[in-house]
């Protein structure tokens, strides 16, 4: 595996980042386990555009920009690919870096001129530091390791004679192979953990199920339907369901710094007990909003719907209004409020039923 070939395929690519992660500095041993610990967030904030790759013995260096997606109101029967804004959310004057650890190549020693029996890849590996979210399996390796102590050793003193710069971030976790190919494999897999080209299997798994919902719609090319087919439609009923706690889900600073505000629309099946159960995305506006109001949804609490005088479970369908609310944007927006009241507004979204 080649640096060039690496470029050839991250390299202006779009990607998404697995995991969720929303740090800018992230580290990955040689099988794609995060290093250490890093705030996870919405897939909707995990874009990716890898602008330069730097192949070292000890790793991979990556480093790119962060994208969000902003969603501007497509149905799911209306391709939402063709109506979605991608956003870079990367601070100025930085950029996202991603490194991942190499597995390490042993070059056994001549035995008195004569060459060593050639040795199986190594198989075993120290534990991961961190567990991955959506961890793929190992690749079979073959038989235990046989790889002589005093290679290992050197192999160790050699990495720790690198330049800091080049050594791996978890040297003492580092496994060794005496195979250039298991090596390479074991990279590929690496990536393929910590990367995503689209919407794979795994990633569609990784997803809460609000949004499986949603794109089993756009698949099907049409809307959302219960998995229960006996909830019915609130114009079905004699008395429908309504909202009866509080609803306020809150904003985040992504959208809140890059002034993202409008409506979102979910699908809610509002029990006979008047508690919400299947949640679907119907209109969704991205940046980590969506995952903030269904949170809140599901901490609500409803009055049933009733249909001859027993509470039934229906349909509901629910808009959110994402509303912006920093003395910032407001000044920005209209000078005459620079005098107004130093106490910051908080991000105010509302909800209406629909």
């Amino acid at each position: 595996m080649t640096e060039d070939e690496l470029r050839k395929q991250f390299e202006g690519k779009d990607l998404f980042l697995r995991g969720g992660y929303l740090d800018n500095t992230l580290t990955f041993n040689e099988h794609g386990v995060l290093i250490g610990h890093s705030p996870q967030g919405s897939y909707t904030l995990s874009g990716i555009r890898i602008e330069k790759v730097r192949l070292l013995k000890h790793k991979v260096e990556l480093t790119g920009a962060r994208y969000a997606l902003h969603f501007l109101g497509a149905l799911p029967s209306e391709d939402p690919t063709t109506a979605v804004d991608r956003v870079n959310i990367t601070p100025k004057k930085r950029e996202v870096r991603i490194t991942i650890d190499r597995e390490l190549v042993v070059k056994p020693k001549q035995e008195k001129g004569k060459a060593k029996t050639a040795k199986p890849a190594l198989v075993a590996t120290a534990p991961a530091t961190a567990p991955a979210l959506n961890p793929a399996p190992n690749p079979a390796t073959g038989p235990a390791p046989n790889i002589d102590p005093t290679d290992a050793q050197e192999a160790q003193i050699e990495m720790a004679a690198a330049p800091e710069a080049e050594r791996p971030a978890d040297a003492k976790s580092v496994a060794a192979t005496l195979s250039p190919a298991h090596a390479n494999k074991v990279l590929e897999d690496a990536l393929g953990n910590v990367f995503a080209l689209g919407f794979d299997e795994r990633m569609m798994a990784s997803m809460p199920g609000c949004w499986k919902l949603y794109y089993d719609a756009v698949a099907a090319k049409g809307d959302y339907q219960p998995a229960d087919s006996n909830v019915l439609r609130q114009n079905m009923v004699d008395k429908r369901a309504r909202l009866k706690s509080t609803f306020e889900p809150g904003s985040n600073e992504f959208a809140q710094d890059y002034g993202v505000a409008g409506m979102s629309e979910y699908h809610v099946v509002v029990g006979a007990d008047g508690k919400p159960g299947e949640i679907a995305v119907a209109r969704p506006i991205g940046f980590g909003l969506d995952e903030s109001a269904v949170d809140s949804i599901r901490k609500a609490t409803f009055e049933p719907a009733v249909k001859d005088g027993k509470p039934v479970s229906v349909l509901l369908n629910m808009v959110v209004e994402f509303r912006i609310y920093s003395k910032r944007t407001e000044v920005e927006s209209n000078p005459a409020l620079e005098q107004a009241s130093a106490t910051p507004l908080l991000p105010g979204p509302y909800s209406v039923q629909h």
